[in-house]
């Protein structure tokens, strides 16, 4: 089954980063009808711009706080998949994102 790491953007523009174990589309559903009110509830409609699948909810949790500690510039680059922009973006600020969605590129040298 696994898990999810997931970002939304809300009606007012800001993001809202989040995992959760299982259904994916589910979780978006409680997001979006407001079910656990919090953040999301209060800035609906959510739209979900970017996901990516684990298979430990471990790895999905840390995936959520390295994604919760970047900036908005950071956050739209990987939703656009420019890689390049990330990775520049994570030099500049001292952090990167360990994983990528499969068939991302990597950089030379890199294995």
């Amino acid at each position: 089954m696994g898990a999810f790491a997931y970002m939304l953007k809300c009606a007012d523009g800001s993001f809202y980063v989040g995992s959760t174990r299982g259904s994916l589309e589910r979780r978006f559903a409680e997001h979006q009808s407001g079910y656990f009110g919090g953040y999301t509830a209060r800035r609906r409609p959510v739209e979900l711009v970017w996901s990516q699948h684990f298979e430990r909810i471990d790895d999905a949790v840390a995936a959520e706080r390295q994604l919760k500690g970047w900036n908005r510039a950071k956050k739209e680059a990987l939703i656009a998949g420019d890689w390049s922009r990330v990775r520049a973006l994570a030099r500049r600020h001292g952090s990167s994102f360990e994983t990528r969605p499969a068939g991302a590129p990597q950089d030379e040298g890199e294995s």
